[in-house]
């Protein structure tokens, strides 16, 4: 796989295994076999606590990582005498994930459980989203990320992410779960403040799904049964963005997606900064949307296989150009909008999702001392 960035900075290594066993090698094997080459031992795991990043799974939605493979990375670090636990923050939005009790169950419910996933779940930032830990970044849109406390008093961080599209954003990858997942209901309130959509009223159809669906009652319809945003309830979550089937609520402008990204890097320093860390990138079950919907619609492309680095910006990169560098699958929806195109070479995200504007996260990483866009491939 060929870096599609070159510059003057040294090159990350991104280790990267397919999807493809025989007996005696299966996928957990592969999945530690990845990491350890990748250089994961090389931390001081030694009665360290260790925070394992990872999404739960919002109820109905089936595109989140198996736990079978957060269980064999928890061993790994047991082996190697580290104390790890899998957490997540609590999410803005409606749905099951909004509070530590909801969180749990959806959690035990998909199977992060002391059983399934050999390790116990924390929520990071609490019962009501309030036990986080202001980390001071000196940045430019958010000078002290707020982030869950479970998280930001860990010694070690890692990261296990579900690499798909995303409708805010472009894509969620390492980036997004480490900034926007571990920030607190605040912080993630923080995050999205500029990232408030408005209704496009020659499309909305006034089908009502977005009033049901937002939790802070900020939408209606008028007496034209078109859908009417009152901001001063609007926080920005993207609800009804995604939720609509008719393109009728959108982003404001190209330049909202940009700042949130360059927010989630910011709040990505934070949590990452001063402390080791290792990430771990799945590039499997590529729905268009993000994981927090009680959906997930058809890959976009097929199983690709696993990745792993010490650098988030270039993992992100690097699977970001191993998706592009894909064929669409027939029957998704980026099939569906271009039915005579087998897209490989083409920016998928972006004709999923044209308000957005991925790169600009990556970027700012690079620009803020994250990480660096230039890879180098190793096949495992």
């Amino acid at each position: 796989m060929e870096c599609l960035y070159n510059n003057h900075m040294k090159n990350s290594k991104v280790y990267f295994t397919d999807l493809r066993t025989v007996p005696g090698n299966d996928m957990l094997t592969k999945l530690e076999r990845l990491i350890r080459k990748a250089g994961i031992a090389d931390i001081d795991f030694e009665g360290k606590f260790t925070a394992i990043k990872i999404h739960f799974g919002e109820p109905g939605n089936l595109a989140y990582i198996r736990p079978n493979y957060a269980a064999r990375v928890v061993d790994v670090i047991r082996s190697l005498g580290g104390k790890p636990f899998l957490t997540d923050s609590n999410t803005l939005y409606t749905g099951g994930r909004s509070n530590a009790v909801d969180h749990l169950d959806c959690a035990m419910k998909n199977g992060y459980n002391p059983i399934s996933a050999n390790a116990n779940v924390i929520i990071a930032d609490g019962l009501k989203g309030t036990e986080y830990r202001e980390i001071p970044v000196n940045g430019k849109y958010c000078p002290a990320p707020k982030i869950g406390s479970a998280i930001a008093d860990a010694d070690i961080f890692i990261s296990m992410n579900h690499f798909k599209g995303h409708e805010q954003t472009g894509f969620g990858g390492a980036l997004k779960n480490i900034g926007m997942g571990s920030a607190s209901r605040g912080g993630k309130l923080e995050l999205h403040s500029e990232s408030k959509p408005v209704i496009n009223t020659t499309k909305c159809r006034g089908c009502n799904v977005c009033v049901k669906n937002c939790a802070h009652g900020a939408i209606s319809l008028d007496a034209d049964r078109k859908a009417v945003i009152d901001y001063s309830k609007c926080v920005g979550c993207g609800q009804c963005v995604a939720l609509c089937q008719f393109d009728g609520a959108v982003l404001k402008d190209y330049n909202t997606s940009q700042e949130l990204n360059y927010k989630i890097a910011e709040y990505a320093k934070a949590v990452i900064d001063g402390k080791p860390h290792f990430h771990i990138s799945f590039i499997v079950n590529v729905s268009p949307e993000c994981d927090c919907w009680c959906h997930n619609d058809a890959a976009i492309v097929p199983d690709l296989g696993i990745a792993a680095s010490f650098d988030p910006v270039a993992l992100d990169q690097a699977c970001a150009d191993m998706v592009i560098n894909a064929p669409a699958i027939p029957g998704s929806k980026l099939h569906a909008e271009h039915p005579h195109e087998h897209l490989c070479g083409e920016d998928k995200f972006h004709l999923i999702h044209p308000d957005t504007n991925w790169q600009s996260g990556l970027e700012y990483g690079e620009e803020i001392g994250i990480g660096t866009r230039q890879y180098e491939l190793v096949e495992i």
